[in-house]
């Protein structure tokens, strides 16, 4: 039996969401890695949000960077698009339920984390 942290992030919406990490996959049909949370904001309809991270993208970083980037630098890019997908969509639901990072968004996550 798998025990989860339910961790909780308030969204500048005005939305509390509760969330725990589901785990990592390459994503089907696509040259990712797609991340999945399960999420909810009412405590009763919980539902899967994926992030995907493409390869390509990694790989940019990394050249431009000198470096690799880690698996927990990868997962903490992932996670800050999460938080900025709560902080910006109203029907996080309706409209979040699959995530995409590019090579802006994965250098602004990271940035703002402190990550070169």
């Amino acid at each position: 039996m798998t025990i989860r942290r339910l961790k909780t992030y308030t969204g500048s919406q005005g939305y509390v969401y509760q969330y725990y990490f589901v785990g990592k996959r390459p994503a089907p049909a696509s040259d990712a890695n797609e991340y999945i949370f399960d999420v909810t904001s009412d405590r009763r309809l919980t539902y899967a949000v994926s992030i995907f991270l493409p390869h390509k993208v990694v790989a940019a970083w990394a050249e431009s960077h000198l470096r690799p980037l880690g698996d927990s630098e990868q997962y903490a890019a992932v996670k800050m698009r999460l938080f900025r997908a709560f902080d910006e969509m109203e029907e996080m639901q309706a409209h979040g339920r699959q995530l995409q990072i590019d090579s802006q968004t994965l250098e602004e996550s990271l940035a703002s984390l402190g990550v070169e």
